[in-house]
């Protein structure tokens, strides 16, 4: 059974970075594609990066390209998302999803198997 470990989100002031992660284990899988998801109140899931960990491809929605930069580390089955230059419509409670040996990369959810429980990202005005 996959296991998803998640970490680095906060409390941060408008401007400013944090850094999420997201580990896998558990498994015998020897890739995977690993996304960042978030929900904001009242709003729907939005997809926000992804990455390949064979090929590092990546994946950024338009909301936050230039801002936001995932890479990922194929050895230890883990993603990472740099956050800067966060705004307040940042904030969100932001979830890893990944999706083992899959050759999609994008933000549809129904496309990932895998969920982390999410981590709360505010960002101060």
């Amino acid at each position: 059974e996959v296991q998803i470990a998640e970490s680095g989100g906060g409390l941060v002031q408008a401007g400013g970075s944090l850094r999420l992660s997201c580990a896998a284990s558990g498994s015998a899988f020897a890739d995977y594609t690993i996304a960042w998801f978030r929900q904001a109140p009242g709003k729907e899931r939005e997809g926000v990066s992804a990455i390949t960990l064979r090929d590092a491809d990546t994946y950024y929605a338009d909301s936050v390209k230039g801002r936001f930069t995932i890479s990922g580390d194929r050895a230890k089955n883990t993603a990472y998302l740099q956050m800067n230059s966060l705004k307040p419509e940042d904030t969100a409670v932001y979830f890893c999803a990944l999706e083992p040996e899959s050759v999609y990369l994008g933000p549809d959810p129904q496309e990932y198997s895998y969920w982390g429980q999410g981590t709360q990202v505010t960002v101060s005005s």
